[in-house]
């Protein structure tokens, strides 16, 4: 069940039977020369609404935009600052929380974005306890990064190594290449790839590491191991998912 194709009527009735929601979050930013620009977004929407329909949960709108700052000098990146996206996240869960949701599920696709959802978190708390809102004490947010699961972590060793890498990897674009086989890029990679792993500005970044990827090699990815990916994360996230809703 997705937000943004309900009516508020449909959407009170499920208040009845579940007060959690889940978001997908990600990122618009570059991912090397054969990745995707929304490979994040892709990848957290596609997961989320298999686990929405894993566990008949309610999906918010994906959130597009996070804290990419560091990939700004390469054309085609959009970032919020993160004081921005602490905002945003405080505002989706403020609106929400009025009319009875408690449990906000943030299916995230972007390394980038986790420090400042922990932020957001905690402003969220201040914020309805400085409202003296009716239920602060019961409102509680959780990131899931789908790529950090288990199963994922195991299965991306498995068939890729060491050229898994943390950046522009070859399991994000693999799944990309099952949810949109259509937009599958091709383009010659250098061999020499930074195994660095240091994050500094946006330029200092483009110069260390020149054509987006951080230590990986795309070129190993395809749709079917995106396949497998997208089973295992929806898999192990349908199961996170339902245990933070049920927990007291």
């Amino acid at each position: 069940m997705q937000l943004h194709l309900s009516t508020w009527i449909e959407v009170e009735a499920y208040l009845k039977e579940s007060k959690g929601i889940i978001f997908p979050i990600g990122s618009t930013e570059q991912h090397g020369p054969t990745g995707l620009i929304g490979t994040d977004a892709i990848c957290a929407e596609a997961i989320a609404r298999g686990v929405g329909e894993a566990t008949h949960a309610l999906v918010g709108p994906t959130i597009n935009v996070g804290m990419a700052l560091h990939h700004t000098a390469f054309p085609g990146s959009v970032s919020l600052r993160p004081s921005t996206l602490i905002l945003v996240i405080r505002d989706y869960v403020t609106s929400l929380a009025k009319v009875g949701f408690t449990r906000f599920f943030f299916i995230n696709g972007h390394g980038g974005n986790v420090a400042t959802l922990r932020a957001a978190f905690a402003e969220v708390y201040a914020t309805l306890a400085d409202l003296n809102f009716p239920q602060a004490d019961q409102v509680q947010c959780q990131v899931s990064n789908w790529y950090m699961g288990s199963s994922v972590y195991k299965l991306a060793k498995e068939l890729y190594g060491d050229q898994e890498g943390s950046h522009a990897t070859p399991s994000e674009v693999a799944l990309t290449q099952y949810v949109y086989p259509e937009a599958i890029k091709q383009a010659p990679l250098n061999p020499e790839v930074s195994q660095d792993h240091r994050i500094y500005g946006a330029i200092d970044f483009r110069r260390r590491y020149p054509d987006g990827r951080m230590g990986s090699n795309p070129a190993l990815a395809t749709p079917e191991h995106g396949k497998q990916f997208y089973e295992a994360a929806v898999k192990e996230l349908s199961s996170t998912y339902l245990e933070f809703v049920t927990h007291r």
